[in-house]
């Protein structure tokens, strides 16, 4: 991502899984906050490097956060094989389990596109269990329709394209309208917002500056 992104392996069920993290710059003083961020679909390309994951990371280091990836399981270096969610959630709760103890006491923001939306979705809820949920979710291309979408909390900020025909609009309002959740429309374009990446990093930073 930069020649600042530390790399890193975290040991999980299935094997080695490999991780970024990149950070505020060193002027802008210590993260004020923890995010982690979920890449799309492993078996359709899929990984922490994504155009769309790398523009949520790069939002919340400019918000003063450290931004965690990983890829998820068979993807990149990390070992196992695709687990349609259920061992990817297991690994991104290690990861936020990780960057709590790296970063004790710092707000926890989950972030994903696509595929990613499902498995953060799912860990919120995992970590509301626990009685230790992240501050707030940042959704980009949900995957309402694809996967059964948890509800997420009142707070979350839901990006989605237009002329998305990967997941389409009206399938992430269908999931939003019953939860009375606003979704954010970037007009004009589709699933991987082309062209139109600097629309979520604004939305972003301007959300959790607020």
């Amino acid at each position: 991502m930069n020649a600042h992104t530390q790399a890193f392996t975290l040991q999980g069920a299935a094997g080695a899984l490999q991780c970024a993290l990149d950070l505020p710059p060193a002027e802008a003083g210590a993260p004020r906050g923890i995010a982690l961020v979920g890449h799309p679909h492993p078996l359709y390309g899929g990984t922490m490097d994504n155009k769309v994951a790398q523009t949520l990371a790069r939002a919340f280091v400019a918000a003063g956060y450290a931004a965690a990836r990983m890829n998820f399981r068979g993807v990149g270096t990390s070992a196992g094989e695709h687990d349609h969610g259920r061992g990817e959630t297991d690994d991104m709760a290690l990861l936020a389990a990780e960057m709590r103890a790296r970063y004790p006491g710092l707000p926890l923001a989950l972030a994903g596109f696509s595929f990613g939306t499902f498995v953060q979705a799912q860990l919120q809820q995992r970590l509301i269990a626990a009685g230790a949920p992240a501050e707030r979710l940042a959704l980009v291309g949900s995957a309402a329709g694809k996967w059964a979408m948890p509800p997420v909390p009142a707070n979350t900020l839901l990006i989605h394209g237009e002329e998305d025909d990967t997941i389409p609009l009206a399938a992430v309002l269908d999931w939003a309208r019953p939860q009375d959740i606003p979704v954010v429309v970037i007009p004009g374009t589709g699933h991987f917002f082309h062209g139109k990446l600097q629309h979520i990093k604004t939305l972003v930073v301007e959300a959790w500056h607020r």
